[in-house]
């Protein structure tokens, strides 16, 4: 498919979902709230920062506490324990039925593929309670064409401690995960120069693949009523991989806040440790990479409301410590946002101007691609200023809109870039042939529009549809290394019946760019790479058996694309999983 027909038919999808979405009315009903727990998310050192809703428990005397469901291949689940990252359904999917505090779920599918969950959760007391989910998913591969090893292994285990009383509440969480992927993106004619095919046969068998990464995690937050001290987060991270890398993160940041004439006045401060190390370097040049940063800072803001207008003003003042290099550096950045209700809720105008210092960390690299080489450069990157305007609100009672436009400033931002190979290279690891992805760092200028449009048609019928394009502006590299120009995403969901449910989703991602090199005896090649445009359609069905049994089945690139999400890395062609889920009580 060529890129062109790939680019209408995005635009199809996000024309169709406005058609659609016009076409339709919707049950105004308000459904209870609904959290969608398909993909829980294993927490992360950097997601700290958005903070983690703690599940209320009031006084049985005062108010009835408030139920909520938990939703795995849509059907509900009541709980007390906030699983990390829940998705939140747009809609009541499901009728008035006995809800459960606990499921577990298993599914299998081809190319060797596992997935099982188990979540549990028990108050201990009105005031008290314990939570845990255990999730793994693993594949023993088998993409045609390539040359090594592709299975993958995920397994994750949180935990959490929560206590809420009349002023304040607090939780403690813990948590491991264990991932093991390869370095299989060889490309077919990797060694091909060489005069003896047995060589190149030896070569290719010689290479070990594996990598294993291992993060360890313990947490708390406080959270107050009524007080000038509002609420604190702490976390510590220990990530480390099989290659004797390791890196240490903790940091705390307590926030304040009071009135001054009817006005809100806030404080976040933080205060951010990082340190790691990497053995040694891509080219075994018997160097390793040490990094380390401290980060304070202090996030002020005063927030002024009338009528229908709302401003917050704030500021970021951070102090960045460079415990290698002894490079401190002082940064300030707006914290400006401002809404108008033009038609109360109907129609909602929206502008700001923010930034703010991210610490980039090899857990959070490793996170967005897998395939990276242990030898990267860790830096915090420098957001000077996000300026945006945009409008929000609803075409229908049923229908809701976003649209925005931004231009971003950053420096030091982090791309990936593919690995070159050098065969004189004293470095024989698994990701040393061409086949991992360093960080480069660039100040880049970014130009985005984005919009989103979503409908709940009825109880049981909900769609989404939302595209961002982008136009990057890079100082010292060529090309902003696999950033796409355009995505789109749409989905829809409903339910058939009162047993029956399914759902559809496909998403679409731009071109990208990236280098092949490749140094031989006889080979000398370094050119950039277009990756294709791409799109993925997914769907799934299911059927409630009883208010406990729901069997499912589920599609991923139902099209069959053979793509590739990074370079030389094709991915599995149509998947299907088979499963069911039963939900209990203790």
């Amino acid at each position: 498919m060529t890129n062109k027909i790939q680019y209408k038919i995005a635009f199809v999808f996000l024309f169709a979902g406005l058609q659609t979405a016009f076409a339709q009315k919707k049950d105004e009903n308000i459904g209870t709230e609904v959290v969608n727990v398909v993909k829980p998310y294993t927490p992360t050192i950097s997601d700290a920062f958005k903070v983690k809703e703690t599940p209320t428990l009031e006084d049985d005397d005062n108010t009835k506490k408030e139920e909520i469901k938990y939703n795995i291949f849509s059907f509900p689940v009541a709980s007390t324990f906030t699983p990390a990252k829940g998705r939140a359904a747009a809609v009541d999917k499901s009728k008035q039925e006995k809800l459960f505090s606990n499921y577990a779920t298993l599914g299998v599918g081809n190319y060797g593929t596992l997935n099982a969950e188990l979540f549990v959760t028990e108050n201990l007391n009105k005031n008290e309670y314990v939570g845990g989910m255990l999730r793994h998913i693993s594949s023993q591969g088998g993409i045609d064409g390539i040359l090594l090893d592709d299975k993958f292994y995920y397994t994750t285990l949180d935990l959490t401690y929560g206590n809420q009383q009349k002023d304040f509440s607090w939780n403690v969480d813990a948590g491991y995960q264990h991932q093991i992927y390869n370095w299989y993106g060889l490309r077919n004619d990797f060694a091909t120069d060489l005069a003896d095919p047995q060589d190149r046969f030896n070569l290719i068998n010689s290479i070990d693949p594996q990598q294993t990464y291992q993060n360890i995690y313990v947490g708390a937050r406080f959270a107050a009523k009524e007080s000038i001290f509002k609420d604190a987060t702490v976390k510590f991270n220990h990530f480390s991989d099989a290659f004797g890398s390791s890196e240490n993160r903790f940091f705390v940041t307590p926030t304040v806040g009071f009135e001054v004439s009817g006005q809100k006045v806030n404080a976040k401060f933080i205060v951010d440790y990082l340190g790691g190390s990497f053995e040694k370097d891509y080219f075994a040049l018997g160097n390793s990479i040490d990094y380390g940063y401290t980060n304070i800072g202090v996030q002020p803001s005063f927030t002024y409301q009338q009528d229908d207008l709302t401003v917050n003003l704030g500021a970021g003042l951070f102090y960045s410590m460079d415990n290698e290099n002894s490079d401190n550096k002082f940064f300030v950045y707006p914290q400006i946002t401002a809404t108008y209700r033009i038609v109360g809720d109907v129609m909602i105008a929206y502008a700001g101007a923010e930034g703010s210092l991210k610490q980039n960390t090899y857990r959070d690299l490793v996170q967005e691609n897998f395939f990276v080489s242990p030898t990267l450069g860790i830096n915090p990157t420098d957001q000077k200023y996000d300026i945006y305007v945009g409008m929000k609100g609803k075409i229908a009672n049923n229908v809701g809109f976003n649209i925005r436009g931004s231009y971003k400033n950053e420096d030091q931002k982090a791309m990936f870039l593919n690995n070159p190979y050098n065969n004189e290279n004293a470095n024989k690891e698994g990701y040393a042939f061409g086949n991992s992805f360093d960080v480069v760092y660039d100040n880049v200028k970014t130009i985005s529009f984005f919009g989103e449009l979503k409908a709940d048609f009825s109880k049981n019928v909900s769609f989404g549809v939302s595209g961002t394009f982008s136009s990057y502006t890079t100082d010292v590299q060529a090309e902003a290394w696999n950033l796409p120009g355009l995505q789109v995403n749409a989905n829809l969901d409903f339910n058939i019946t009162d047993k029956w449910y399914a759902g559809t989703s496909v998403f679409f991602v731009g071109e990208r760019k990236d280098i092949f090199s490749y140094t031989s005896l006889l080979r000398d090649e370094s050119v950039t790479t277009t990756l294709d445009s791409y799109f993925d359609l997914n769907a799934h069905v299911g059927y409630k058996y009883n208010e406990r049994w729901t069997m499912f089945l589920k599609g991923n690139n139902l099209a069959s694309q053979d793509y590739q999400k990074w370079l030389n890395y094709p991915v599995q062609g149509i998947q299907v999983l088979l499963g069911a889920s039963y939900k209990f009580d203790f």
